[in-house]
């Protein structure tokens, strides 16, 4: 049978048609194969030393994927397992996994019907690594044995030995949680997976997971809405806004009396910016008028204050703030 509806026949349906149609929490591998991995949720299938050479599994919930003609298997481990390590090597330490084991006797050699955890055993070597797993099983932890590890010199040092090799799967459309094993392709265009605390999407196009960045906002713009202080007036003021950064230009010309008659100018205020584009902190601007050069303070009541000011140019020995000359402030800022 190619096409296997799930819960349509009315004389009921085979494991196969179970397994294969999508009535779980899955997350695609390719067309019709699942991710398979621990479902999150708690703190499933956590792992504690019971005893020097056991090891306890707390309860988990589970996709395994068999082969591609048996589909994709749900596992619920609703009470703790416990496991026994064989003894350590005489010479070199070993890599054996706990894993999660799906037995069905339609597809493999047991003729047995049912999963459990078990643990497979490495090779003890100067230089050990994992063991490979059998079909239809899932790695949750890699325990390091010792070498001459037993019951009676201790056993396995289990804050230590652990490795979490517990990988993840989500619903369709959801965040592949962080787990063990980020080196997989995802398996669908526009694919979520957490990275390590960044937030990644899977690109079709380039094969290739890249790093999430929200679409930016549109620019917000404003060109009025200030106040100029008296003593002032303003040539031109623009502000622009995006994803709360601001940006704002200002011109201003002197009105008054000159400023020539002392270098050290005092705090000068020179306008005040709209409510909705102020600063959350006092920030200092930048001053500037072709002459000379000082600095501004934008604080959050919105007030922009000319307070230091150095004079200068080739012929010039004061302030260079007389009468008619242009003053631009720019500034950025975070709100």
């Amino acid at each position: 049978m190619t096409v296997r509806p799930a819960w349509l026949l009315p004389k009921g349906q085979t494991r196969e048609d179970t397994r294969l149609a999508p009535v779980g929490t899955w997350s695609p591998e390719d067309e019709i194969r699942t991710r398979d991995g621990v479902i999150p949720g708690g703190t499933p299938f956590a792992a504690t030393g019971a005893g020097a050479m056991s090891l306890q599994v707390g309860v988990g919930r589970a996709a395994v994927q068999g082969t591609t003609a048996q589909g994709a298997y749900p596992v619920a481990v609703d009470a703790p397992e416990t496991v026994t390590f064989t003894d350590g090597a005489a010479q070199f330490a070993r890599i054996d996994s706990v894993i999660l084991r799906v037995y069905d006797g339609l597809f493999d050699q047991n003729e047995n019907t049912l999963a459990r955890i078990e643990i497979v055993e490495g090779e003890a070597t100067a230089t050990p690594t994992a063991p490979a797993l059998p079909a239809c099983s899932l790695r949750l932890w890699d325990v390091t044995v010792p070498a001459g590890a037993s019951a009676g010199v201790g056993g396995i040092d289990w804050s230590s030995a652990l490795a979490d090799r517990r990988r993840y799967t989500a619903a369709v459309g959801g965040i592949i949680p962080q787990g063990w094993g980020l080196n997989f392709d995802g398996a669908y265009d526009g694919q979520y997976r957490d990275a390590d605390g960044a937030l990644e999407r899977w690109n079709a196009t380039g094969a290739q997971w890249e790093t999430y960045r929200p679409p930016e906002r549109a620019a917000e713009t404003i060109s009025g809405g200030l106040t100029t202080a008296s003593g002032w007036s303003l040539s031109s003021f623009a502000a622009r806004r995006r994803n709360g950064v601001v940006q704002v230009l200002g011109n201003w010309a002197r009105t008054g009396a000159n400023l020539l008659a002392s270098p050290n100018l005092p705090d000068t205020l020179v306008a005040t910016l709209p409510t909705g584009w102020r600063p959350v902190l006092l920030v200092e601007a930048t001053a500037a008028n072709g002459y000379g050069s000082g600095a501004c303070a934008i604080g959050g009541d919105g007030l922009v204050t000319l307070r230091t000011w150095a004079g200068g140019g080739p012929d010039r020995n004061d302030n260079a703030l007389e009468k008619g000359t242009n003053l631009r402030i720019s500034a950025t800022f975070v709100q």
